[in-house]
């Protein structure tokens, strides 16, 4: 227990001012913890707040329109999170009348809610002894205790979970668990951790062998496949331009894009034209095309890495039926295609 009371004791001096730690609220925590995912809280923290205010109660986010709750999380990535939250909102208000399950097995049965999540909700708001486990726990125990095993195997998220929930303050699980995670985000960091002034260094296998930059260990995941995306900005006469839905399970479902043409390789001017007049949407109507980016925007997801280029289209008519130009704001959309709408002019 004397690993759990300096950390604790740690946290009660050096703990960061956070919304969501002034509250025990289930659903403002679970918002907390599901934005949080594979997000950084400088990053996080604007979105809470928005979603906090568009949204102040369940009920209020289950009755959103999905597209609503997409422009909401746009920038914020990963957005089967939002379809989640979403679904699970409405799973809470309609079929649970607004009440978050109160233990960790039934909050696992929430749409996009693990073992991270669960253990932290059941901690903070029903004082439930479950350890969190993130990649902030894994780091600091890895160090501390100097554990080889990957971090991303399945031994290794066995060995980890078990080792925290053997050191958590059954009395204090909250603490704890608000304690080791603060501990790793902003003291035991990847990269140039407070080593010096830990209040574990005497007892850090990591610390005293060298070995602070080699742990956690990770195995390397296969490389990221390359895709070349085309997007076609088609320009009206009257103003007007193409939007689509993203349909299926893959990347950005439910979010807004230009028409799409994926190439096995980089399209130039030449080979554009005749990839073009071959796509669904060319007619024989007369039309120009100007390619907005010479060198491809790489936009990195975990498993891919896109290599995009927006091609603008100007027509008399457009082939199918679109939307005003302005109207593009109110849907949406992939960062990607978010950062070329701060940057184009439709002029």
């Amino acid at each position: 227990m004397i690993f759990s009371k300096t950390l604790i004791d740690w946290y009660s001096v050096n703990k960061r001012f956070l919304p969501w730690r002034e509250t025990k609220n289930p659903y403002y925590i679970w918002l907390s913890e599901i934005i949080l995912q594979q997000t950084q809280v400088k990053q996080g923290l604007p979105y809470y707040e928005a979603f906090v205010n568009e949204y102040p109660t369940v009920f209020d986010l289950a009755k959103a329109e999905e597209s609503d709750v997409l422009k909401l999380w746009q920038g914020l990535g990963y957005y089967s999170r939002a379809r989640n939250l979403h679904a699970s909102a409405k799973f809470v208000a309609e079929s649970l009348k607004g009440k978050f399950p109160n233990n960790y097995k039934d909050l696992l049965k929430l749409k996009g809610v693990g073992d991270y999540t669960a253990s932290a909700i059941a901690s903070i708001c029903f004082n439930e002894a479950v350890a969190v486990v993130d990649g902030n726990v894994y780091r600091v125990l890895a160090r501390f205790y100097g554990i080889e095993t990957p971090i991303n195997s399945s031994k290794g998220a066995k060995e980890f979970k078990n080792l925290a929930q053997n050191l958590i303050d059954a009395k204090r699980p909250e603490e704890f668990n608000q304690a080791i995670m603060e501990f790793g985000a902003t003291h035991c960091k990847p990269q140039n951790p407070y080593c010096h002034e830990c209040p574990f260094n005497t007892r850090c296998i990591a610390f005293n062998t060298n070995r602070i930059h080699e742990l956690p260990v990770k195995i390397k995941l296969a490389k990221a496949k390359r895709k070349h995306f085309n997007f076609l900005v088609f320009i009206s006469e009257d103003r007007k331009t193409i939007l689509e839905k993203r349909q299926g399970k893959g990347i950005w479902q439910n979010l807004y894009q230009f028409p799409l043409i994926e190439t096995v390789k980089e399209l130039n001017a030449n080979s554009f034209q005749n990839t073009f007049e071959n796509y669904k949407l060319f007619t024989d109507r007369s039309y120009n095309y100007s390619l907005y980016n010479e060198k491809p925007i790489i936009h990195k997801l975990s498993h891919q890495h896109l290599y995009t280029k927006f091609w603008v289209v100007s027509v008399d008519r457009l082939p199918i039926k679109g939307l005003y130009i302005d109207k593009l704001e109110h849907f949406p959309v992939p960062v990607l295609i978010e950062n070329f709408l701060k940057t184009f002019n439709f002029q």
